[in-house]
């Protein structure tokens, strides 16, 4: 079976802002009906690349193809206008008309594309009835939650059966249960209408929860590349390990491997059994390895374990209690780590434990 051609490619693209280069030379490319996220930090040239897809900033150079056409191309002089390119967009500030209804605000792209005005109502309402706003067609949008002014900009969004979604940073302005609720919706949306979604964040629970595939940005360059579980469980760097979930990075010698098994020698003779290479990690500038433990991957127990390879004597000496999480500050003989539990069972601060890591959960990872 022939795999279908990526519905954006963007290819050794290169922008800068006067002299300062943002983003340098990545590609990368879109699948029909994939959801992938672009994540990093602020500033790590993420909403940059999505600009330059959408044609809102004029890359340095390389090239972008949507859809099989050519949209820019630093080398043949093309750089089709934002409005040719069969793109929608989604702000982190919504650019809801305020002097407009919600109907007229859904309305105005098919306006501009100078659709036939039956096509509008009938796009219109199946839109707003999409995202559950359909009673809400005749309200003034200065009315509308934002929440509510959220679905409108994605009823928007859809109104003009785009082939490509671009978002970027769309709920940030929104509070902590409502960002949960909506971002099941939109890919509940997303899954609904296949539509490729290129989605742009500094949020990894955001990147994790909506995507097929995510791509880690770090000062313009692409860090990695993959499914959310993949990069979650074998980081390939110090910082994925440290931007993706809540990792513990330990440092040391790395000898062996012993039985194919790479080993962790930290001070005061502590050795850590990890997981088999993945990829050949750079040590840091002082020359020690570095590994990266899931605080979630750690255990903790009363009682020893009779399986555990990489197991310790430990002392719990800080206990905080995060609703459905426990976050625990246990000291081992390799110094202080994170460890995640659950409030089932709690552990009281002071108490003596044994701590153990599977191995094949030690990563190595570029330090």
């Amino acid at each position: 079976m022939v795999a279908a051609a990526p519905y954006i490619e963007v290819k050794d693209l290169t922008a800068a802002y006067g002299d300062k280069v943002v983003v340098h030379g990545v590609s990368f490319s879109v699948a029909p009906g994939e959801h992938l996220s672009l994540l990093g930090p602020s500033g790590c040239g993420k909403s940059t690349t999505l600009r330059c897809i959408a044609g809102l900033e004029t890359p340095a150079s390389g090239e972008i193809v949507i859809d099989s056409q050519v949209v820019f191309s630093s080398a043949k002089g093309i750089n089709v206008p934002t409005e040719k390119r069969n793109l929608s967009m989604v702000f982190q500030s919504y650019a809801i008309w305020p002097h407009m209804t919600v109907f007229d605000n859904v309305a105005y792209g098919l306006r501009t594309r100078k659709s036939h005005q039956v096509d509008i109502k009938a796009q219109v309402a199946s839109a707003l009835e999409m995202v559950g706003m359909k009673d809400f067609a005749s309200r003034p949008a200065t009315d509308l939650s934002g929440g509510q002014q959220q679905r409108v900009a994605l009823a928007r969004s859809y109104a003009c059966h785009p082939k490509v979604i671009l978002l970027d940073e769309p709920l940030s302005n929104l509070d902590a249960r409502l960002r949960t609720r909506m971002r099941e919706e939109m890919k509940d949306l997303q899954q609904k209408f296949e539509v490729s979604t290129l989605y742009v964040t500094h949020d990894q629970e955001e990147a994790m929860a909506m995507s097929n595939r995510v791509i880690v940005m770090r000062e313009g360059n692409i860090e990695q590349e993959g499914p959310p579980l993949e990069i979650y469980n074998h980081p390939r760097s110090r910082f994925v390990a440290d931007f993706i979930g809540a990792a513990n990075i330990i440092t040391g010698k790395l000898v062996g491997p012993a039985d194919g098994t790479p080993v962790l020698e930290l001070e005061g003779g502590v050795s850590l059994r990890c997981a088999p290479r993945a990829h050949e990690p750079r040590p840091g500038p002082d020359g020690k390895q570095a590994v990266a433990v899931r605080s979630v991957y750690a255990e903790l127990g009363v009682q020893p374990s009779t399986s555990s390879v990489n197991q310790w004597s430990a002392t719990i000496e800080r206990r905080i209690l995060l609703g459905d999480i426990v976050t625990y500050f246990v000291r081992w003989p390799g110094g202080l780590i994170r460890v995640h539990g659950f409030p089932g069972a709690l552990l009281e601060e002071g108490a003596a434990v044994f701590l153990s890591i599977p191995a094949e959960r030690a990563v190595l990872v570029d330090a």
